[in-house]
Formats: structure tokens, sequence, C-alpha cells
């Protein structure tokens, strides 16, 4: 079976900075960089979290219902942000965002990718009073609203939209400003598979301080085949059923960011599409389309906001892009969140139902029998950051 995931994905701060430039209204502050003066290199900023939490997860295959502890994430990051050569390194673990209807949440580790704890590491290349920038090293995915640490977004579930992106790629990045309008593109080895064959490209456009349109675009260039390493994998090509991994797939999708006083409205749109590979185990062209509202609303003058997000997904073919073959489904999260200067907490609700769970005569989906259509998921989370 043909399985489109996205694992514990670590992100850098590219895409994640990008997002909280907006003059939005943010579920929970990010990090506050410390500055310590770096003698030769200049001046530096430190920052980063950690956080865990508890869960409840219902109507597993088996039947029963299942509760836990993890670590949420755990990440250090250096930076070097001013003179012609900048620098981002980013260390630790990082695996606290949990995807609505997949089940049991995975543990956190720092060896889901090539680089072990390190989640991103580039050098930036920033002339003086130039409209551009470029960079190389260990990046982060240009893909979608989304980030891959977890208190950067309204909730710690995630959607459909999230589960089936690439994440962290070894290459170049090159950024280009003009007024209001940025564009971004990136190429390497997407999916961290040590092919370089990626492209992913990102428009931004300021229209005003209260609305932001994204449009964004990742795909294969060419067939990477099965020789690729991808996460936790390392260098094993004996691995079955991963295919989508090295597929040549189309991922298009756009968001716009909408603000009105302390409440900040996010929708999201996107398709990813892969053609047929008969060599890889796709006999028929399959495809997900996936649509979210994402919304945040901070209460004035208190240490308390709301966040969450509704979702619809729909998946063509016998890919299994997210939680079955020809899969339909809504979904849901809401998150109440208080946070007190760099401490935060937040109780996260969501669930998944299934509009459509049969395939080719086969019916699949949640609990005893495997053919129920609803799951739902529930975490306390509580953090620091700094």
């Amino acid at each position: 079976m043909i399985t489109m995931r996205r694992q514990l994905l670590g992100l850098g701060f590219v895409a994640a900075s990008s997002l909280l430039a907006l003059n939005a209204a943010h579920a929970m502050n990010g990090p506050a960089a410390i500055n310590i003066d770096g003698g030769p290199l200049g001046s530096l900023a430190v920052s980063g979290g950690a956080d865990g939490y508890g869960y409840y997860v219902s109507n597993l295959p088996n039947g029963s219902k299942d509760n836990g502890a993890n670590v949420g994430s755990a990440l250090v990051q250096l930076q070097k942000t001013s003179g012609v050569l900048q620098f981002t390194i980013e260390i630790g673990s990082n695996g606290g965002v949990i995807t609505v209807g997949t089940g049991t949440p995975s543990q956190t580790s720092i060896n889901n990718f090539s680089t072990g704890p390190l989640y991103a590491g580039y050098v930036t290349i920033a002339p003086k009073d130039m409209p551009f920038t470029i960079s190389a090293g260990r990046l982060a995915s240009l893909e979608g609203y989304e980030s891959a640490i977890d208190w950067y977004n309204p909730s710690q579930l995630a959607t459909d939209i999230w589960y089936v992106q690439n994440s962290q790629s070894t290459g170049v990045q090159g950024t280009y400003t003009a007024g209001p309008v940025s564009a971004t593109v990136e190429f390497g080895d997407g999916w961290d598979t040590h092919v370089f064959n990626f492209l992913q490209a990102l428009v931004s456009y300021t229209i005003n301080d209260h609305n932001n349109l994204n449009v964004y675009y990742a795909g294969n260039l060419g067939r990477t085949g099965l020789n690729a390493r991808t996460y936790g994998w390392g260098s094993d090509t004996t691995v079955s059923g991963l295919g989508p991994y090295f597929m040549n797939s189309q991922m298009v999708g756009a968001y716009y960011s909408y603000t009105m006083g302390n409440l900040n409205v996010i929708p999201e749109v996107q398709y990813v599409y892969a053609k047929t590979d008969h060599q890889l185990g796709i006999d028929k062209s399959t495809s997900n389309l996936g649509a979210a509202v994402f919304g945040d609303y901070s209460f004035a003058n208190t240490p308390y906001s709301l966040g969450g997000w509704v979702e619809y997904e729909k998946s063509q073919g016998a890919g299994s892009w997210f939680v079955g073959p020809n899969s339909e489904a809504a979904g849901f999260a809401i998150s109440p969140t208080w946070q007190y200067k760099d401490l935060f907490a937040r109780v996260n609700a969501g669930g998944l139902y299934l509009l459509n769970n049969k395939y080719d005569g086969a019916t699949y989906g949640y609990g005893n029998s495997g053919t129920g259509k609803f799951q739902f998921v529930g975490t306390l989370e509580a953090g620091l950051l700094f």
C-alpha cells in the first residue's frame, strides 16, 4: 500500500519566521531571542523551546483507547542575522505536532533525519543594499501554512494538508524581495532522500498590515528511484511500500492571512498529484486535495487565546495519502491556550470523521471492526520558550 506521510518534521526558522513577520494575532508568542556577543562573529541570537504532552486517542484499530505521555519538541537555535555572511544552526529533537486521525502519536527522536540532531544548518549570503539573499545547507520546507514546530501553530494538532508535505532537505535557496512581494526558490533533496531533484517555490504578497497572500509549489523534476534514502531509514534500499517518497509528485497550494484586531483567520487549499509509475507500484495516477480554515483569537489584556481549525480532504486513486485509498474526511481541532511570558500550557482536542472509507470493495477505518468512521485525539501540552 502506498503511503504519503510527513514524518516528525523538523523545521528551521526560515518558513516559520516568514509567518511570524506578518502583523497577525498569534495563538502564542514564539521564542524571544537572547542576544549575545559572539566576538569576531559579531552579535548572535539564541532562542528555542521545549515542551511535552499527555495524550488520549480513541477508537484504535483493535478497539482500544490509548493514553500516555511524550516529549514534544526540544530545540535550540543559534543565528547570526546581520552582515553579509549570516548563518543559522538549529539542534535538538522535534515531534510535537500530531496529525488528527492517524492514531497514536509517534515518539520524538533525534534520528529521523540523516543529519541526526541537526534539524537546520545553513549559511546565508546577504549582500548589502541588495534585494536578494542566497542560502545553502540544511533547509526547511516552503510548503504550507502549518509549521513543523507545534508552538508556532494555532493548535498542536495538524491537518491532512500538513501530513502529505515534504520537510527538511539539503540544498540551496534564493530569496528576492521587491516592495510587498517576496519570492523564494529552493532546490534540494526533498524528503531527505539524498537525490537532488526537488524544487520548491513560495511567493508572498503583503497587501497591507491586515492581508497577506502566499502561493507555493513543490515537486520532483525527475524520477527519484528506489535508491533514495529518506528520514530514519538511513541507507536501507530494501524497504517496500514507500513509493511516494520516490515518485514524481507535484504539489500546488495557497493560503491567505487576514487579521482584524486580535483575530487571525487563514484559509488554505492544497492539491498534490502523482502520475502512474508501475515500477513503484503506482498503477494509476493518484492525488490528494486538502482544504482548511485556521484561526486564533487572543483575548485582550489576558494570558489566554483560542486557536483551532476545520478541514476537508479528498483522495483519488489507490494511493493512501492519508487514512486510506480514496478517502474523504472532515476534521476539526480546538485549542484554548494560556501563556505567561516564557511559559505556556494548551489543551488540544480534535477529531476526524471519514465521509468515505471504501475502495475497490474493501472497507477501512477505526475501532475493533477496522471500519469505524471517527477518531478523537486530545492532549494536554505544556512548555517553555526562550
